[in-house]
């Protein structure tokens, strides 16, 4: 049984690239990549994203709600029928990020997105599948886009509560919306830009804070579906 719950705080801040080089130089005399950070280098993740036919997710997450839902699909890299992956139901209440997700075959995340019986396996967990299926009972949903990003993340050893993630290379499309139909898509946003999410339900360490000030890395509000649906309504 695979199932991971998340009740934090994300903050967003969009770097150059020297800001970026600058980020990782202090952040790795307090901070050690992660496990999937093979000598250093990104790791892709892969989302697809589910909604409503008249988009009604997306369109009521951007007008900043008290509260906002979620539903997607996740891989690391390109899965084919057997691989593991990760059905998240991401939620926010008043700034606090809620995240549920089960692992399970790609096979069986098909079915249970398609409404299908579903046997529980040892990798999925009885709750999160319950709450996956409400969701499904109330939004009829589909599969709408297809978002990708290389990603270094880093943690602090004796300390799983925080965690800093830069993404790059952000991509999506709007077609072929299926994890296993390969890795590509129309980059998201400008050639040298760097997405840096803080992660934690605490106060962030003092180092932290002296590093965004030196650095001059300002919070910002970003979302990489709202920011592509935007971008598909202007097409």
């Amino acid at each position: 049984m695979a199932i991971e719950v998340f009740n934090r705080y994300e903050h967003k801040y969009m770097l150059s690239e020297e800001q970026y080089a600058g980020a990782v130089e202090i952040i790795g005399k307090h901070m050690t990549a992660d496990a999937y950070c093979q000598a250093g280098k990104p790791y892709t993740i892969a989302n697809i994203y589910y909604d409503t036919k008249d988009d009604f997710l997306i369109r009521t997450s951007l007008q900043s709600p008290v509260y906002k839902e979620k539903l997607r699909l996740r891989s690391y890299g390109v899965p084919d029928e057997e691989s593991d992956v990760f059905l998240e139901i991401k939620k926010k209440y008043k700034g606090i990020v809620n995240k549920l997700r089960s692992a399970m075959r790609l096979s069986d995340a098909r079915a249970l997105l398609g409404n299908k019986s579903t046997e529980i396996t040892e990798k999925m967990n009885r709750q999160v599948v319950r709450e996956i299926e409400y969701f499904l009972s109330v939004h009829a949903v589909a599969p709408k886009v297809y978002i990708a990003y290389d990603r270094i993340a880093y943690f602090e050893e004796g300390n799983p509560d925080l965690r800093i993630s830069f993404d790059m290379n952000i991509r999506s499309r709007r077609f072929d919306t299926a994890l296993e139909k390969g890795d590509y898509g129309t980059p998201l946003v400008s050639g040298g830009a760097y997405l840096m999410e803080i992660k934690t339900a605490l106060s962030k360490p003092l180092w932290l804070c002296r590093m965004l000030d030196e650095l001059g890395i300002k919070r910002t509000s970003f979302s990489k579906y709202g920011t592509e649906y935007k971008r598909s309504l202007a097409i």
